[in-house]
Protein backbone atom coordinates (compact mmCIF):
# COMPACT_ATOMS: atom_id res chain seq x y z
CA UNK A 1 0.00 0.00 0.00
CA UNK A 2 1.22 3.25 -1.16
CA UNK A 3 0.38 5.88 1.72
CA UNK A 4 0.82 9.58 0.84
CA UNK A 5 1.13 12.22 3.81
CA UNK A 6 0.54 15.60 2.59
CA UNK A 7 1.12 17.85 5.16
CA UNK A 8 1.58 22.15 4.93
CA UNK A 9 5.06 22.22 4.62
CA UNK A 10 5.43 18.96 2.28
CA UNK A 11 4.40 15.40 1.35
CA UNK A 12 6.12 12.17 3.22
CA UNK A 13 5.76 8.96 0.65
CA UNK A 14 5.45 5.73 2.45
CA UNK A 15 5.36 2.34 1.14
CA UNK A 16 3.74 -0.23 3.74
CA UNK A 17 3.93 -3.64 3.07
CA UNK A 18 2.13 -6.54 4.50
CA UNK A 19 4.11 -7.08 7.74
CA UNK A 20 3.61 -3.11 8.45
CA UNK A 21 7.31 -2.28 7.63
CA UNK A 22 7.30 1.06 5.62
CA UNK A 23 10.11 2.47 3.28
CA UNK A 24 10.16 5.88 1.60
CA UNK A 25 10.19 7.05 -1.80
CA UNK A 26 10.42 10.26 -3.54
CA UNK A 27 7.68 10.29 -5.71
CA UNK A 28 4.39 8.71 -7.24
CA UNK A 29 6.72 7.48 -10.37
CA UNK A 30 8.53 5.35 -7.25
CA UNK A 31 6.12 3.25 -6.41
CA UNK A 32 6.00 -0.32 -6.93
CA UNK A 33 4.16 -1.75 -10.01
CA UNK A 34 1.62 -3.47 -8.29
CA UNK A 35 -0.71 -1.58 -5.40
CA UNK A 36 -3.48 -2.69 -3.15
CA UNK A 37 -4.52 0.47 -2.47
CA UNK A 38 -3.48 4.34 -1.84
CA UNK A 39 -4.14 5.69 1.84
CA UNK A 40 -3.84 9.51 2.19
CA UNK A 41 -4.28 11.58 5.21
CA UNK A 42 -6.74 14.53 5.15
CA UNK A 43 -6.44 16.57 8.02
CA UNK A 44 -10.26 17.99 8.21
CA UNK A 45 -13.44 15.18 7.48
CA UNK A 46 -16.02 17.35 9.27
CA UNK A 47 -18.99 15.73 10.37
CA UNK A 48 -19.32 13.96 6.98
CA UNK A 49 -16.66 11.80 7.20
CA UNK A 50 -15.99 10.05 10.92
CA UNK A 51 -14.49 7.09 9.26
CA UNK A 52 -11.52 6.12 6.24
CA UNK A 53 -13.55 6.39 3.19
CA UNK A 54 -13.03 5.25 -0.44
CA UNK A 55 -12.51 7.87 -2.75
CA UNK A 56 -14.80 8.80 -5.83
CA UNK A 57 -15.64 12.06 -7.28
CA UNK A 58 -18.25 12.73 -5.07
CA UNK A 59 -16.23 12.65 -1.84
CA UNK A 60 -13.86 14.60 -3.86
CA UNK A 61 -15.83 17.06 -4.70
CA UNK A 62 -17.26 17.20 -0.82
CA UNK A 63 -13.27 17.44 0.71
CA UNK A 64 -13.07 20.28 -1.96
CA UNK A 65 -16.11 21.77 -0.60
CA UNK A 66 -14.99 21.99 2.73
CA UNK A 67 -11.37 22.60 2.80
CA UNK A 68 -11.57 26.08 3.98
CA UNK A 69 -11.39 25.20 7.15
CA UNK A 70 -8.21 23.55 7.19
CA UNK A 71 -6.12 25.61 4.03
CA UNK A 72 -2.97 24.62 4.61
CA UNK A 73 -3.67 20.85 4.86
CA UNK A 74 -6.42 19.88 3.39
CA UNK A 75 -5.22 21.62 0.17
CA UNK A 76 -2.35 20.19 -0.48
CA UNK A 77 -4.15 16.77 0.43
CA UNK A 78 -6.30 16.96 -2.52
CA UNK A 79 -3.61 17.82 -4.70
CA UNK A 80 -2.11 14.38 -4.16
CA UNK A 81 -5.46 12.77 -3.98
CA UNK A 82 -5.69 13.57 -7.77
CA UNK A 83 -2.11 12.87 -8.78
CA UNK A 84 -2.30 9.38 -7.28
CA UNK A 85 -5.63 9.22 -8.48
CA UNK A 86 -4.54 9.75 -12.04
CA UNK A 87 -1.45 8.02 -11.45
CA UNK A 88 -3.10 4.86 -10.56
CA UNK A 89 -6.34 4.53 -12.23
CA UNK A 90 -8.10 1.30 -10.98
CA UNK A 91 -6.27 1.31 -7.49
CA UNK A 92 -8.16 2.04 -4.80
CA UNK A 93 -8.30 5.05 -2.84
CA UNK A 94 -9.03 6.34 0.36
CA UNK A 95 -8.87 9.13 2.62
CA UNK A 96 -8.25 8.76 6.42
CA UNK A 97 -9.10 11.16 9.03
CA UNK A 98 -7.16 13.18 11.99
CA UNK A 99 -10.74 14.46 12.58
CA UNK A 100 -12.31 11.02 13.06
CA UNK A 101 -10.42 10.02 16.44
CA UNK A 102 -11.84 12.97 17.63
CA UNK A 103 -15.66 12.22 16.85
CA UNK A 104 -15.86 10.67 20.29
CA UNK A 105 -15.51 13.91 21.90
CA UNK A 106 -19.02 14.73 24.08
CA UNK A 107 -20.67 17.65 23.65
CA UNK A 108 -19.40 19.07 26.71
CA UNK A 109 -16.19 19.78 24.78
CA UNK A 110 -16.67 19.86 21.31
CA UNK A 111 -19.43 22.64 21.32
CA UNK A 112 -18.58 26.61 21.13
CA UNK A 113 -21.05 28.64 22.81
CA UNK A 114 -21.86 30.59 19.93
CA UNK A 115 -25.39 31.20 18.56
CA UNK A 116 -27.01 28.44 17.51
CA UNK A 117 -26.96 29.53 14.05
CA UNK A 118 -22.74 29.69 13.40
CA UNK A 119 -23.29 25.93 14.77
CA UNK A 120 -25.65 24.68 12.96
CA UNK A 121 -25.36 26.54 9.56
CA UNK A 122 -21.48 26.67 9.58
CA UNK A 123 -20.90 23.80 11.46
CA UNK A 124 -18.78 26.15 13.80
CA UNK A 125 -17.68 23.24 16.40
CA UNK A 126 -14.63 21.48 18.47
CA UNK A 127 -13.07 18.82 15.70
CA UNK A 128 -9.62 17.92 17.29
CA UNK A 129 -6.87 17.17 14.52
CA UNK A 130 -3.94 14.92 14.83
CA UNK A 131 -6.04 11.97 15.53
CA UNK A 132 -3.79 9.40 13.27
CA UNK A 133 -0.94 10.52 15.47
CA UNK A 134 -2.81 10.22 19.02
CA UNK A 135 -4.42 6.35 17.64
CA UNK A 136 -0.78 5.40 17.03
CA UNK A 137 0.13 7.04 20.54
CA UNK A 138 -2.13 5.28 22.66
CA UNK A 139 -1.87 1.84 21.08
CA UNK A 140 2.14 1.99 21.85
CA UNK A 141 1.67 3.61 25.07
CA UNK A 142 -0.59 1.12 25.68
CA UNK A 143 1.83 -1.94 25.03
CA UNK A 144 4.72 -0.15 26.89
CA UNK A 145 2.66 -0.06 29.99
CA UNK A 146 1.28 -3.28 29.60
CA UNK A 147 -2.19 -2.32 30.31
CA UNK A 148 -5.35 -2.52 28.15
CA UNK A 149 -6.13 0.78 26.28
CA UNK A 150 -9.71 0.85 27.83
CA UNK A 151 -8.07 1.23 31.34
CA UNK A 152 -5.64 4.58 30.94
CA UNK A 153 -6.17 7.73 31.40
CA UNK A 154 -3.30 9.54 29.13
CA UNK A 155 -2.68 12.58 27.50
CA UNK A 156 -0.75 12.38 23.92
CA UNK A 157 1.43 15.56 23.13
CA UNK A 158 1.65 15.65 19.43
CA UNK A 159 4.69 18.20 19.19
CA UNK A 160 5.88 19.26 15.74
CA UNK A 161 5.20 21.98 13.17
CA UNK A 162 1.91 21.69 14.80
CA UNK A 163 1.37 21.09 18.43
CA UNK A 164 -1.58 19.68 20.66
CA UNK A 165 -2.37 17.21 23.24
CA UNK A 166 -5.54 15.73 23.21
CA UNK A 167 -7.45 13.71 26.98
CA UNK A 168 -7.61 10.21 25.76
CA UNK A 169 -9.84 7.84 28.15
CA UNK A 170 -10.29 4.56 27.49
CA UNK A 171 -8.61 4.79 24.35
CA UNK A 172 -11.33 7.27 23.30
CA UNK A 173 -11.06 11.23 22.41
CA UNK A 174 -12.57 13.13 25.22
CA UNK A 175 -10.93 16.56 24.94
CA UNK A 176 -8.53 18.20 22.41
CA UNK A 177 -6.42 21.95 22.35
CA UNK A 178 -6.96 22.16 18.64
CA UNK A 179 -10.56 23.39 17.72
CA UNK A 180 -12.17 24.00 14.76
CA UNK A 181 -9.30 24.87 12.71
CA UNK A 182 -5.42 23.49 13.45
CA UNK A 183 -5.40 27.25 14.60
CA UNK A 184 -6.56 27.08 18.03
CA UNK A 185 -4.72 25.48 21.11
CA UNK A 186 -0.68 25.21 22.30
CA UNK A 187 1.52 27.45 20.65
CA UNK A 188 3.29 26.00 17.63
CA UNK A 189 6.06 26.50 15.48
CA UNK A 190 4.04 29.46 12.81
CA UNK A 191 0.92 29.18 14.30
CA UNK A 192 0.25 31.00 17.49
CA UNK A 193 -2.26 29.05 19.32
CA UNK A 194 -5.41 30.12 21.43
CA UNK A 195 -5.31 33.94 21.48
CA UNK A 196 -8.11 36.31 22.53
CA UNK A 197 -10.31 36.13 19.37
CA UNK A 198 -10.99 40.19 19.55
CA UNK A 199 -7.30 40.19 18.73
CA UNK A 200 -7.92 39.73 14.67
CA UNK A 201 -11.39 41.67 14.40
CA UNK A 202 -9.60 44.50 16.39
CA UNK A 203 -6.58 44.01 13.48
CA UNK A 204 -9.39 43.97 11.31
CA UNK A 205 -12.05 46.73 12.39
CA UNK A 206 -9.07 49.16 13.65
CA UNK A 207 -6.27 48.68 12.40
CA UNK A 208 -6.98 48.63 8.56
CA UNK A 209 -5.66 45.20 7.89
CA UNK A 210 -7.19 42.57 5.30
CA UNK A 211 -8.88 39.30 7.06
CA UNK A 212 -6.86 36.94 4.26
CA UNK A 213 -3.69 38.76 5.70
CA UNK A 214 -4.18 38.45 9.08
CA UNK A 215 -5.54 34.82 9.08
CA UNK A 216 -2.13 34.37 7.01
CA UNK A 217 0.07 35.86 9.94
CA UNK A 218 -1.79 33.54 12.30
CA UNK A 219 -1.20 30.55 10.50
CA UNK A 220 1.97 31.13 9.16
CA UNK A 221 4.12 34.56 11.08
CA UNK A 222 3.20 33.55 14.61
CA UNK A 223 4.38 31.30 17.56
CA UNK A 224 7.91 30.22 17.83
CA UNK A 225 8.65 32.43 14.64
CA UNK A 226 7.56 35.11 15.83
CA UNK A 227 8.92 35.42 18.88
CA UNK A 228 12.53 33.34 18.04
CA UNK A 229 12.58 34.83 14.48
CA UNK A 230 12.98 30.56 14.09
CA UNK A 231 10.27 27.98 13.23
CA UNK A 232 13.05 25.40 14.47
CA UNK A 233 12.67 24.19 18.29
CA UNK A 234 16.27 23.12 17.81
CA UNK A 235 17.83 26.61 16.83
CA UNK A 236 15.45 27.86 19.11
CA UNK A 237 16.92 25.72 22.13
CA UNK A 238 20.64 26.47 20.80
CA UNK A 239 19.61 30.67 20.63
CA UNK A 240 18.16 30.50 24.21
CA UNK A 241 21.08 28.36 25.51
CA UNK A 242 23.39 31.11 24.40
CA UNK A 243 21.49 33.71 26.49
CA UNK A 244 19.49 34.78 23.36
CA UNK A 245 16.47 36.97 25.00
CA UNK A 246 13.78 36.47 21.98
CA UNK A 247 14.48 33.13 22.26
CA UNK A 248 14.44 32.29 25.70
CA UNK A 249 11.04 34.36 26.00
CA UNK A 250 9.75 31.88 23.06
CA UNK A 251 10.68 28.92 25.34
CA UNK A 252 9.22 30.13 28.62
CA UNK A 253 6.14 30.94 26.74
CA UNK A 254 5.74 27.69 24.86
CA UNK A 255 6.17 25.81 27.97
CA UNK A 256 3.70 27.83 29.75
CA UNK A 257 1.55 26.84 27.44
CA UNK A 258 2.41 23.41 27.33
CA UNK A 259 2.03 22.86 30.71
CA UNK A 260 -1.75 24.70 31.09
CA UNK A 261 -2.80 23.01 28.02
CA UNK A 262 -1.84 19.28 29.59
CA UNK A 263 -3.48 19.89 32.78
CA UNK A 264 -6.43 21.05 31.42
CA UNK A 265 -6.60 17.73 29.61
CA UNK A 266 -5.96 16.06 33.02
CA UNK A 267 -9.05 18.06 34.22
CA UNK A 268 -10.87 16.71 31.24
CA UNK A 269 -9.74 12.70 32.29
CA UNK A 270 -9.82 13.07 36.16
CA UNK A 271 -6.67 11.50 36.51
CA UNK A 272 -4.04 10.56 34.71
CA UNK A 273 -1.60 7.33 33.95
CA UNK A 274 0.39 8.94 31.23
CA UNK A 275 1.84 11.69 29.48
CA UNK A 276 2.70 10.59 26.08
CA UNK A 277 4.94 12.84 23.61
CA UNK A 278 5.17 11.91 19.97
CA UNK A 279 6.43 14.28 17.10
CA UNK A 280 9.48 15.66 15.78
CA UNK A 281 9.64 17.92 18.89
CA UNK A 282 7.91 15.77 21.39
CA UNK A 283 10.43 12.88 20.52
CA UNK A 284 13.51 14.81 19.74
CA UNK A 285 13.61 17.62 22.45
CA UNK A 286 14.64 16.23 25.46
CA UNK A 287 14.55 19.58 27.30
CA UNK A 288 10.43 20.04 26.16
CA UNK A 289 10.20 16.94 28.21
CA UNK A 290 12.34 18.04 31.10
CA UNK A 291 10.44 21.21 31.67
CA UNK A 292 7.04 19.60 31.32
CA UNK A 293 7.24 17.41 34.04
CA UNK A 294 9.06 19.77 36.15
CA UNK A 295 6.18 22.19 35.42
CA UNK A 296 3.54 19.48 36.14
CA UNK A 297 4.95 17.81 38.78
CA UNK A 298 2.15 18.57 40.97
CA UNK A 299 0.28 16.16 39.00
CA UNK A 300 3.26 13.44 39.28
CA UNK A 301 5.23 13.85 36.71
CA UNK A 302 9.18 13.48 36.25
CA UNK A 303 11.69 12.28 34.60
CA UNK A 304 15.11 10.30 34.58
CA UNK A 305 17.55 12.78 33.31
CA UNK A 306 19.77 10.34 31.88
CA UNK A 307 16.40 8.17 30.24
CA UNK A 308 15.37 11.41 29.36
CA UNK A 309 18.58 12.66 27.42
CA UNK A 310 19.20 9.01 25.42
CA UNK A 311 15.50 8.61 24.66
CA UNK A 312 15.50 7.32 20.62
CA UNK A 313 12.42 6.28 19.65
CA UNK A 314 9.44 4.29 21.68
CA UNK A 315 10.97 5.02 25.59
CA UNK A 316 9.79 5.18 29.03
CA UNK A 317 11.79 8.81 30.56
CA UNK A 318 9.92 8.10 33.66
CA UNK A 319 12.02 8.60 37.03
CA UNK A 320 11.57 5.52 38.84
CA UNK A 321 9.40 7.16 41.99
CA UNK A 322 7.28 8.94 39.44
CA UNK A 323 3.29 8.05 40.11
CA UNK A 324 2.61 9.18 36.35
CA UNK A 325 4.69 7.93 33.61
CA UNK A 326 5.92 9.96 30.82
CA UNK A 327 6.73 8.32 27.65
CA UNK A 328 8.05 9.01 24.54
CA UNK A 329 6.21 7.24 21.19
CA UNK A 330 8.01 7.65 17.72
CA UNK A 331 5.23 8.77 15.07
CA UNK A 332 3.96 6.41 12.67
CA UNK A 333 1.09 8.40 11.00
CA UNK A 334 1.74 6.00 8.01
CA UNK A 335 0.80 2.77 10.05
CA UNK A 336 -2.54 4.34 11.28
CA UNK A 337 -3.31 5.28 7.41
CA UNK A 338 -2.63 2.31 6.17
CA UNK A 339 -5.04 0.40 8.88
CA UNK A 340 -7.79 2.55 8.10
CA UNK A 341 -7.46 2.31 4.54
CA UNK A 342 -7.18 -1.14 5.02
CA UNK A 343 -10.50 -1.04 7.44
CA UNK A 344 -12.35 0.74 4.72
CA UNK A 345 -11.35 -1.84 2.05
CA UNK A 346 -12.08 -4.73 3.76
CA UNK A 347 -12.82 -7.75 2.88
CA UNK A 348 -12.15 -7.51 -0.76
CA UNK A 349 -8.79 -5.42 -0.97
CA UNK A 350 -7.29 -6.15 2.95
CA UNK A 351 -6.29 -9.58 1.93
CA UNK A 352 -3.70 -8.69 -0.86
CA UNK A 353 -2.44 -5.51 1.39
CA UNK A 354 -2.27 -6.87 4.95
CA UNK A 355 -1.05 -9.80 7.03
Amino acid sequence: MLVVNAGSTGVKLRVVDGDGEATAIDDLDDAPARLGAVGHRVVYGGDGFTAPTVIDDRVAAALERQSAVAPLHNVPALRWIARARERFPGVPQVAVFDTAFHATMPDEAAVYPVPEEWRTAHGVRRNGFHGLSVEWAVERAAGMLARDPGELRLVVCHLGGGASATAVSGGLSVDTTMGFSPLEGLMMATRAGTIDPDVPLHLILHGGMDPQEVRRMLSQDSGLTALAGTADMREAERRAAAGDPPAMLALAVHDHRLAAGVAAMTAALGGLDAVVFTGGVGEGSARVRAEAARRLAFLGLAVDPARNGAARGDADVSAPDATVRTLVVRAREELAIARGARRALAPAVAGAVAP
